[in-house]
């Protein structure tokens, strides 16, 4: 029986095939399973200096979300991977980091087909309302190094039909917004590819140099919202972000700038 695309086996030929030009920036290893790719990064021995390294994995069996959450990842299913990135003495980290990652993975996609693609502060990434990404990223101690990111990425290519998560509404895959699915091999490329570009311009120039593009895409622009977390709660209407990746909040008391990504942002109703 032939496979279709996106059914082929991740490969690492294949994905340095597709990378093209920037084959040599990444350094990439595919495992059949692990706990979390991001734990596989942050316990790994940590190189001065070489190419970005990336983890991908079939299947996690402790993957990880924001705020302690769970990320479930099934073989063929999804795309998980984590990056490692080494940014210059100086360079704007952490702030706006995981929503320059988001906004990678939006263009990528953009690029694929995919349409009503949005955005939602800090770290998730929607079709139409409803999620198909997720992202984490965690830094690694300095220790007198250049300052070191590790950026993984979870993203929903087929759910299986019992999904189910307690604490998860509105979730959708790349499948039902993209048909026929792509190849795996050339999907992960096509997001290396925006990643490394994005965190160039990131690098360079800081979250200000693609805070209108993150913009553009706000899930919640100008609706009202309430954060909760950190013991207290704040509603009003989501007034974007600012230069640093801060979300701004417009209150009855004046704008709220809220940069901790411990929150939840939740349509007010």
């Amino acid at each position: 029986m032939s496979l279709s695309n996106s059914d082929l086996p991740l490969s690492s030929d294949a994905v340095v095939r597709h990378l093209g030009a920037l084959a040599s920036a990444f350094a990439l290893r595919i495992v059949p399973e692990c706990a979390s790719t991001n734990s596989e990064l942050m316990d790994a021995a940590q190189p001065d200096d070489g190419p970005v390294e990336v983890v991908v994995a079939e299947c996690q069996t402790a993957g990880r979300g924001r705020r302690g959450r769970q990320w479930q990842s099934w073989p063929g299913g999804s795309l998980t991977f984590s990056t490692r990135w080494r940014f210059r003495p100086g360079a704007p980290v952490p702030a706006g980091l995981s929503l320059v990652a988001g906004l990678a993975v939006v263009r990528a996609l953009e690029k694929l087909g995919v349409e009503g693609l949005q955005l939602k502060w800090p770290n998730d990434v929607l079709v139409h309302g409803h999620k198909l990404a997720g992202i984490l990223v965690e830094l690694l101690p300095g220790r007198g190094r250049p300052p070191t990111a590790v950026v993984g990425l979870g993203l929903n290519l087929r759910l299986p039909a019992d999904f189910s998560l307690p604490e998860q509404t509105g979730v959708t895959d790349l499948g039902h917004h993209l048909d026929p699915l792509p190849d795996r091999n050339l999907l992960l490329a096509a997001l290396l590819i925006e990643l490394h570009r994005l965190f160039d311009t990131y690098a360079a120039a800081g979250f200000a140099a693609l805070r209108g593009a993150w913009q553009q895409r706000n899930a919640f622009a100008d609706l009202p919202v309430r954060i909760s977390g950190d013991q207290h709660e704040i509603t009003g209407i989501c007034a974007g972000v600012d230069e640093d990746g801060a979300l701004l909040v417009r209150t009855d008391d004046g704008l709220v700038r809220i940069l901790s990504g411990e929150v939840s942002l939740r349509i007010a109703t």
